[in-house]
């Protein structure tokens, strides 16, 4: 499970590294590709092929699912980190996200979130009070 925030530097290079928590849940092989909010998720790469296999289920009659598949599907990357425990996010993908040198990785259970930090201190100054003051259940059953 990836739990979490942690401040990792974008080196000139386009390599990060990971946490050091994550390490060796994604040692042997990860998939880093677009997310919504306009981070990168990144999924161990057993997840990503269970995930990958369950979209093959979905209706592509779907304009919508079409569409979510095409985009997230054509911006994965498969990487294996480096033996420093880093990992090389690819332009596209940087661009996608906006990552600057300043990075913000935050874990969400089954995967790992790259942030832009200025990106990231914005959305949780935006969602931070409503989550605070969410007085209705999110998630059936949950809380």
């Amino acid at each position: 499970m990836f739990l979490g925030t942690y401040t990792p530097r974008l080196d000139e290079k386009g390599r990060l590294f990971l946490p050091a928590k994550y390490r060796d849940k994604l040692a042997h092989g990860l998939v880093v590709t677009r997310g919504q909010e306009r981070c990168l998720y990144v999924f161990p790469m057993a997840e990503f092929e269970r995930l990958a296999t369950a979209m093959q289920s979905t209706p592509v009659s779907s304009k919508a699912v079409r569409d979510f598949q095409r985009v997230f599907l054509s911006g994965a990357s498969d990487e294996v980190p480096d033996k420093q425990g880093r990992v090389v996010i690819p332009p596209a993908l940087r661009e996608y996200a906006g990552l600057s040198r300043d990075c913000t990785v935050i874990g969400t259970g089954n995967r790992a979130e790259i942030w832009d930090t200025a990106a990231w201190e914005e959305y949780l100054e935006k969602t931070e009070q409503a989550f605070s003051e969410q007085s209705e259940e999110v998630v059936p059953g949950l809380l």
